[in-house]
């Protein structure tokens, strides 16, 4: 999990590669306004997703299509997490320090250049949509990868799309050469916020305190890998893959072609980005027409990456950036519900009950004997306990 903004090509937080000695003493340092643009234009990338996912989030949970089913974190999950994180980032520190970085980095770029494509079509689907004419001949497709035969056939892979979604799958394709070919810092930060805003959007947790199990073992993760060690500087300098928005801090001097770049790890916009999609969600279980803790938690994101830009910049050091918006998203909210005496009702929420508040599309009918009432039964029970699509804890970022 990359960190926030670099200053001066330092390893700041999401720090830039340093430069060789003999060309980081001919590189002039950014200016105030250089750097203001950067840090500013960071954090406008980094609330953009966070806001427009937590938005999609709720849709998605009420999502009819099994493709865009969300993928919900279980308390399990959140625990397990920061060790599947810490053991990913010190795989990548070894592999960096034993083979060559060169070749690694293409098999990662490969790697990245499809799931960008993916993730930056999902993403652009909803708004290409409404610059398709009312007579575009938009077929209906479905991928459909099944195992075994008869009543024991399992669903591996069902993914419906359309004629427009192939659209959207041609132009990200033109990003994902764009960005294999130049790995320009635009098509990174397109990738990026496409990541970011899928991740939001499609990962879920089931409740207020797997959020607090989840951000509080990343907070000790983020603290333990910037202060303790120089492997998560390292990867950070090492990996080329768009797991991180950049800015560059000499536009103004070099235009598009700069190179001294402030970085903001996806890390740190999408873990916090899904606990204040929860909030929401919990925001609309109360019919209130409000969204209180929605606009708290969002408030306490820009308080609390605003407060690492400005440590950082102060005392001219690295800065794990959940040290800082791990207490801000989980305290504000926790302190307006504490004033408006709902903590009861925030923690005894449970998002996965809301997921399938309709009847599922059915693959096939169960083999149910008996009276009409135990064939309701039954499939009562098949609607309480739906089916995730995968069951492994989500990789880390």
């Amino acid at each position: 999990m990359e960190e926030a903004a670099a200053l001066n090509g330092s390893a700041g937080p999401g720090a830039s590669p340093s430069p060789p000695a003999a060309t980081a003493s001919a590189r002039p340092p950014a200016t105030p306004e250089g750097m203001a643009l950067a840090y500013g234009s960071l954090v406008l990338m980094a609330l953009l997703p966070i806001f427009f996912g937590a938005l999609r989030s709720v849709s998605c949970a009420k999502s009819k299509n099994s493709s865009e089913m969300p993928e919900t974190i279980t308390s399990r999950d959140a625990a397990r997490f920061p060790i599947v994180a810490s053991c990913t980032l010190l795989g990548l520190y070894l592999f960096f320090k034993i083979f060559s970085q060169e070749y690694i980095n293409l098999l990662l770029s490969m790697y990245f250049f499809v799931l960008g494509i993916l993730a930056l079509s999902h993403t652009i689907s909803p708004m290409m949509n409404r610059f398709f004419p009312a007579n575009f001949p938009n077929k209906q497709y479905q991928l459909l990868f099944t195992q075994g035969s008869g009543e024991s056939k399992e669903e591996i892979v069902n993914y419906e799309f359309d004629t427009k979604d192939l659209v959207c799958l041609a132009l990200s394709s033109v990003v994902g050469v764009w960005y294999l070919l130049r790995k320009h810092w635009i098509a990174n930060n397109l990738f990026g916020l496409a990541f970011s805003l899928n991740g939001v959007e499609l990962l879920h947790l089931n409740n207020v305190s797997t959020g607090c199990i989840l951000l509080g073992g990343l907070f000790i993760y983020d603290v333990f890998w910037v202060f303790g060690t120089n492997v998560m500087v390292t990867v950070a300098k090492s990996f080329e893959a768009p797991i991180k928005l950049v800015f560059p801090q000499d536009l103004l001097e070099k235009g598009l072609e700069a190179d001294n770049f402030a970085m903001l790890g996806l890390g740190d916009i999408v873990i916090p980005g899904i606990f204040i999609a929860l909030l929401l969600r919990f925001d609309i279980s109360l019919k209130k027409n409000t969204h209180t803790y929605f606009y708290t938690s969002f408030v306490a994101y820009i308080f609390g990456l605003g407060l690492t830009i400005f440590i950082m910049h102060i005392f001219k050091h690295a800065q794990p950036a959940l040290l800082y918006l791990v207490p801000a998203c989980i305290g504000f909210p926790l302190l307006v519900a504490l004033a408006k005496g709902e903590v009861t009702e925030m923690f005894s929420y449970e998002s996965s009950a809301e997921i399938l508040p309709h009847t599922p599309r059915l693959t096939h009918f169960p083999t149910v004997s008996g009276s009409p009432a135990s064939l309701a039964d039954s499939m009562q029970q098949k609607l309480s306990c739906p089916r995730r699509r995968r069951q492994q804890s989500p990789s880390a970022m």
